[in-house]
């Protein structure tokens, strides 16, 4: 019960919601408030405040709630670890991740993994490139899978190297090129993934001193997809997001060659989950044969 009732703590954090993570974790909402208001006396402050949205965290709860993330990391750690040394039967695996990652490479893999180690629950978050890191960092997550640039201070397992290709409207007249000069993008309108979800375009873009007209800015990489098909400006976007998109586009290699490195970022691969660990071997073993 002790770390049970941390657990709900963290939940509500996340959910905002008394209810959700009743149902999340099989608490009748009064049950959920009986905790808490346990967990309150025991602490002798507050942990969240009711609003119109929802409950938020108190500031002594936001201030706490870093250190209930390691507790229970530390826990499932313990746990699985236990589990392993009887066989790795059971655990808890939350990936972070990329939706273009996620959509294109983790069902396969999930798959397999399940397949050997059926009794591990699976969660999985998706987000960009600000959200995985702090998801990671603050224990919410196992370990990201997203791009290189702007990870801080994680450990890094690199995976692949993805082009980033330059996407115009289908009729757009190339003349002919099969590769698509990054100088041309100067002054053309552009559409360009938000900062914070993506960085590696906006850095392909700084490097090569390149300032197009920005008319338009979008977190989902499919709204730029279909602004461009309805000739609303160019882009450049990573070769996997664009998959087998179906939107009326053409793209090329740009030129010169631009990648983004693709891989695992982890708080530190010494200290990761029995299931984590074999999730990422999992991960090194298949994707070759995927791409």
């Amino acid at each position: 019960m002790e770390i049970n009732k941390y657990a709900l703590f963290a939940d509500v954090a996340d959910t905002k919601n008394f209810t959700k993570t009743g149902e999340r974790m099989g608490y009748t909402q009064p049950g959920v408030s009986h905790i808490l208001k346990g967990m309150e006396a025991e602490f002798g402050f507050p942990l969240f405040i009711r609003t119109k949205q929802g409950v938020i965290p108190t500031t002594n709860a936001e201030t706490i709630l870093p250190l209930v993330r390691q507790l229970l990391s530390i826990n499932e750690q313990l746990e699985q670890t236990i589990s392993s040394l009887n066989g790795l039967t059971t655990g808890r695996l939350t990936i972070a991740s990329f939706a273009s990652i996620a959509r294109n490479w983790l069902p396969e893999i999930i798959h397999a993994f399940q397949q050997e180690y059926p009794g591990i629950d699976i969660a999985l978050m998706e987000g960009g490139t600000d959200d995985i890191v702090q998801w990671v960092e603050n224990n919410q997550a196992d370990f990201g899978l997203l791009s290189k640039r702007n990870i801080g201070c994680l450990d890094w397992i690199p995976l692949y190297e993805d082009p980033l290709l330059a996407v115009v409207p289908e009729d757009y007249d190339t003349m002919g090129r099969e590769a698509f000069p990054i100088s041309e993008m100067a002054g053309k309108s552009f559409i360009i993934s938000a900062e914070g979800v993506d960085y590696d375009v906006h850095e392909a873009l700084e490097i090569a001193d390149i300032t197009p007209d920005t008319k338009f800015s979008s977190k989902d990489d499919h709204v730029i997809l279909s602004m461009v098909s309805s000739h609303l400006g160019v882009s450049i976007l990573p070769k996997l997001v664009i998959g087998h998109t179906q939107e009326a586009i053409k793209t090329l290699p740009l030129e010169p060659s631009v990648t983004r490195e693709l891989g695992i970022a982890l708080r530190n691969a010494e200290s990761i989950t029995p299931a984590a660990q074999k999730f990422i071997e999992c991960i090194q073993k298949i994707l070759p044969e995927m791409i």
